[in-house]
């Protein structure tokens, strides 16, 4: 013990004992909370060994100090901040499944206020193992079982640290570069750099690169848009003359099923109640086409990349979100609302229970042309005896009984959108939310609350269709269901595929990565009085659903850039491309790796063996380059901000300036009024009466405290 004692109290001794807990401290951030897909040996290694290069380079710093009592505050800052560094990318991950990234650090300030409530819920106890040694060095030190080394220490000694950080980390590159080519150069995936050089120099890496790309956004020229159009005149899909214009001049109601996927469509408990009743339903409903082969197609940004494509036609980031970057703030857009504005006379809102700055909604939708934003502040939640907020904003139920009163005072037709929040990870939930629901007894206590939260989802979008058919709103309007991503994991950490593989009778390690794929289904519905309906086969995603959506509309989308085509059109693209560079076929599952890929059978579920198969080996690797170019003219069009160069015909670029999301009831009552008779809102047409008392839901939040249902007024005091 004293030999201990005496090494921790010289200088060096006590920084090798903060490199070491922070070593710990990191290497426990890798294997409890995040999902580096560590599969092999080589890769277990890197991910051991690859924080000591940077911890120990930051570290030294503090050895060219000369005064004692400086130098050991001053590997104090460095220990404290690091320790907040991966504390903070260990609550970011646990939301977002990615890491902090330059953009997420400029946008802070755009979406602080909505993290704050979503980062206390990602608070687990076990997080106390993040603040264990920062007691014991106090204990330590309280104890004078260590205490600061005055003598000097010599410079030398210093830079040889620092030379021996420059190695350790010299020898990761060249070792990770060696196992994974191009690691720095070809990277669409934040945790292979995570994995490979450690969580400290993930953030530098993503800087620069962030930098870079501002660079390449300044310089583009004009002439670049010419290869975007030439690959949308290419690509497009004329629309199908059975559909085309189906929906013309209807009402077009979208509801964003927050972590929803496909298998909870009919599924069954144990005890044979169906988790999802209503969606059921309306899944088999003869007004209703279901697609069962239809997949998500977002990366890292989740939500905000299911939302970019619905609105915009074009992908996601290869990584991060570009709602809270330069991207979402200050592009131009050919978006859904000022489309539909322009060519048909829609108005458009968004329902969100969460505040307006989070993912800075309220910047992005004024870009898209988007009239309306209900966010959190329109809804009835300041109660503290309701219990109206989880997580991630406004309870489901509350966001659409309580939304109506808005919807009823627009004009039509009108876009709307509801995105809801309840069915998000955590799957934080009361049971006295749900009735006499019960959910399974599964050993995985993650499944049996997204059980619970996808019933209560359930029953949530039921209240609300009760309130479309009461109003007569359902024989006027299109209703689109979407799942925006997955639900039970989707990483490949043998933690992150647990939930799944529980559930479906499989183990961690039998589950493949086929397996995961199939759990990027999520199901997407068109509902409309007189549409034929029924299941529909054809391979798609959520890049497609925008110019399907426009053509049942009655606008034809051959003007406008966008990356998808009609899922109804005959020369729809059955390439489903996946953000990371994976997609599938009709008939086959592929995984990319670097210049490798892997081909599984989506008939048998197994993989093929590529060296006796040239003829698909053909036809693999030219899917792959129209993956490539499909998500490189993507990822060209939001870096460099190309739409700025391109108008289409008829089309006004939107200015952000002319919308407000201040006063929006008086904005509303405004424009009523100075139409007088020939105000369509569902207000007006019933004789300016509220039809709010034709909503019924069960939600214990508002039995007791609903608002009054006659009362405009109440909502204009706002």
């Amino acid at each position: 013990m004293k030999k201990i004692q005496s090494i921790l109290n010289t200088r060096i001794g006590f920084m090798t004992f903060l490199i070491l807990c922070l070593w710990l401290k990191t290497i426990t951030a890798y294997y409890v909370d995040f999902s580096l897909g560590l599969e092999n040996l080589l890769q277990h290694f890197f991910a051991v060994v690859n924080p000591f290069a940077t911890i120990v380079l930051l570290m030294s710093l503090a050895l060219y100090i000369n005064r004692a009592k400086l130098s050991y505050l001053v590997m104090g800052i460095i220990y404290l901040a690091d320790s907040l560094f991966i504390y903070s990318n260990v609550l970011y991950y646990r939301q977002f499944s990615d890491f902090i990234s330059f953009g997420s650090i400029t946008g802070v300030s755009k979406v602080a206020k909505g993290l704050g409530t979503t980062t206390m819920g990602m608070i687990q106890p076990r997080d106390a193992i993040y603040l264990i040694d920062f007691i014991l060095i106090i204990i330590l030190f309280a104890s004078h079982f260590i205490k600061i080394d005055k003598h000097p220490f010599r410079k030398l000694n210093a830079v040889a640290t620092t030379c021996i950080g420059l190695m350790l980390f010299s020898a990761d590159l060249a070792g990770s570069e060696a196992n994974r080519p191009q690691l720095l150069g070809r990277t669409f995936d934040h945790s292979y750099i995570v994995k490979y050089l450690g969580i400290n120099s993930f953030l530098p890496y993503d800087s620069i690169r962030s930098l870079q790309n501002d660079q390449v956004r300044s310089n583009a020229t004009e002439t670049e848009i010419d290869d975007v159009l030439a690959y949308n005149k290419e690509n497009y899909a004329a629309p199908n003359p059975v559909y085309f214009g189906k929906a013309n001049g209807k009402n077009i109601i979208i509801i964003h099923l927050e972590s929803f996927e496909q298998f909870l469509i009919n599924f069954k408990l144990p005890n044979g109640e169906e988790v999802t009743p209503f969606l059921n339903s309306l899944y088999g409903d003869k007004n209703t086409i279901s697609f069962d082969n239809f997949y998500h197609e977002v990366g890292t940004g989740r939500t905000s990349d299911a939302e970019t494509m619905l609105e915009s036609g074009l992908f996601g980031l290869p990584s991060g979100t570009s709602f809270f970057t330069k991207l979402g703030t200050e592009n131009t857009f050919q978006g859904a609302p000022a489309i539909l504005a322009q060519k048909k006379g829609y108005t458009s809102a968004v329902f969100h229970g969460n505040t307006g700055g989070f993912w800075s909604r309220n910047i992005v939708y004024k870009n898209l042309g988007y009239n309306y934003f209900f966010d959190q502040s329109y809804y009835d939640h300041e109660n503290p005896d309701t219990q109206s907020l989880n997580t991630y904003g406004i309870k489901d139920k509350i966001l659409f009984s309580e939304g109506v009163k808005y919807l009823e005072q627009m004009q039509q037709p009108f876009y709307v959108k509801f995105l809801t929040v309840t069915n998000h990870e955590s799957y934080q939930f009361s049971d006295e939310d749900n009735g006499d629901f019960q959910s399974t007894d599964n050993p995985d206590s993650k499944v049996n609350q997204y059980f619970k939260t996808a019933h209560y989802l359930d029953k949530s979008v039921e209240e609300f269709f009760n309130y479309l058919k009461a109003t007569g709103l359902d024989k006027n309007s299109m209703i689109v269901l979407y799942g925006d991503h997955y639900g039970l994991g989707n990483g490949q950490d043998s933690k992150d595929r647990k939930p799944a593989s529980v559930l479906f009778g499989k183990t961690p390690e039998t589950w493949t990565k086929f397996d995961t794929t199939q759990m990027q289904r999520v199901p997407f519905m068109i509902h409309m009085d007189g549409l034929k309906g029924g299941i529909n086969h054809t391979y798609g995603g959520e890049i497609d659903v925008l110019p399907t959506l426009l053509h049942l509309a009655g606008i034809n989308t051959d003007q406008y850039v966008q990356m998808g085509t009609d899922l109804f059109s005959k020369q729809h693209s059955q390439l489903v491309a996946f953000r990371n560079k994976d997609f599938v076929t009709p008939n086959y599952t592929v995984y990319r790796d670097g210049d490798t890929a892997q081909v599984y059978s989506n008939k048998t579920g197994e993989e093929i063996d590529m060296r006796d198969n040239p003829e698909l080996l053909t036809k693999v690797d030219n899917w792959e380059k129209r993956v490539d170019l499909k998500l490189k003219t993507s990822d060209n069009v939001n870096n460099k901000n190309l739409l700025r160069f391109y108008t289409p015909l008829g089309f006004i670029p939107v200015n952000p300036t002319n919308y407000s999301y201040q006063n929006q009831v008086q904005q509303m009552e405004k424009l009523r009024d100075s139409l007088g008779d020939k105000s369509t809102s569902l207000y007006s047409q019933n004789g300016n009466k509220s039809t709010t008392d034709l909503y019924t839901t069960d939600s214990v939040q508002l039995q007791d405290d609903r608002t009054p249902i006659d009362s405009w007024s109440y909502l204009n005091k706002k």
